[in-house]
C-alpha cells in the first residue's frame, strides 16, 4: 500500500531514508558520494514521486521503492475506456 509524503512525520521520514540508504550499500561509482547527498537525492525523488513510500502488509513495515518497481507490483487495469 502506498503510504503519502505527507503521512509520515520528519523523523519517521528520515528514518525510513536511513533504512533504505543502509540496505543500499556502498557505492561503487568513480566518485563517492557522501551521506548527507543521498538523503537530499533521495528527499528529491520523493518530491517528484520518482521513489514511493510503501507499507508492507505482511512484514509490517514501510520502505522505499522506485516508482517503477511499484507499478510492476500494481494489478493490470482492466477498465475500458
Amino acid at each position: 500500500m502506498e503510504v503519502p509524503l505527507s503521512a509520515l512525520s520528519p523523523v519517521a521520514l528520515a528514518g525510513v531514508i536511513e533504512n533504505f540508504i543502509l540496505r543500499e550499500g556502498t557505492d561503487y561509482g568513480e566518485r563517492e558520494t557522501s551521506h548527507e547527498a543521498k538523503v537530499e537525492q533521495i528527499r528529491r525523488q520523493l518530491d517528484r514521486g520518482d521513489i514511493k513510500i510503501v507499507y508492507d502488509l505482511t512484514q509490517q513495515s514501510v520502505t522505499l521503492m522506485t516508482k517503477r518497481d511499484w507499478l510492476k507490483m500494481a494489478p493490470p487495469d482492466t477498465s475500458e475506456s
